[in-house]
């Protein structure tokens, strides 16, 4: 899903009850709008766009006949009710440089023999709105312990249309050997 509808929200409903009648309260803002725009969409779209999107993917959004490219920002979910609470949207303008994260995705992982550790979840960074990046995928296939991949590894983040907010010498995942645990019970001290 790259595109959905939404409709314009009156700034007198409620979101709490908004809510509760299926609608999801939304606003997309940005320098490129005079305002912000207070706009709703129902619950199965936005369930579906949590499902399927996350923060730092781009979603084109139709109101009233217009579309606006935008950003995921931020996607609030209470995870006690199963619900979506709020979106943001940050309207994109094409030769303006946005500040976004790309989600680290391990693929894989069952067949690394040994203890995977991930360090970095997300790579934060700036790009025009054709080069954001919202996933960078790591094959994990083939990787022996002792594997240590820096975002430097990555061949994503070594663009020059990209600005990254993070050293290019940091951590993103290492591969520990197995520890053997001692078969022998521990006693209590005496």
């Amino acid at each position: 899903m790259n595109s959905i509808s939404a409709s314009m929200r009156t700034t007198t409903a409620k979101a709490k009850q908004l809510r509760r009648s299926g609608i999801i309260p939304c606003v997309i803002y940005g320098s490129g709008l005079k305002e912000s725009l207070s706009i709703q969409i129902d619950q199965a779209t936005a369930q579906h766009l949590k499902r399927m999107k996350r923060n730092g993917s781009l979603v084109d959004i139709q109101v009233d006949g217009k579309t606006y490219h935008t950003l995921i920002k931020d996607l609030e979910y209470n995870n006690l009710l199963d619900e979506v609470v709020h979106i943001s949207f940050l309207m994109l303008q094409s030769g303006k440089k946005v500040n976004s994260v790309a989600d680290i995705v391990l693929l894989n992982k069952d067949k690394v023999q040994g203890i995977l550790e991930q360090i970095q979840m997300q790579i934060p960074h700036a790009a025009e709105p054709e080069y954001l990046l919202d996933t960078v995928a790591i094959d994990l296939d083939g990787r022996p312990a002792g594997t240590v991949i820096l975002v430097e590894d990555i061949p994503e983040f070594v663009s020059d249309k990209i600005e990254l907010h993070t050293d290019l010498s940091s951590i993103v995942l290492r591969i520990n050997d197995k520890k053997r645990a001692d078969p022998r019970p521990m006693r209590a001290a005496e």
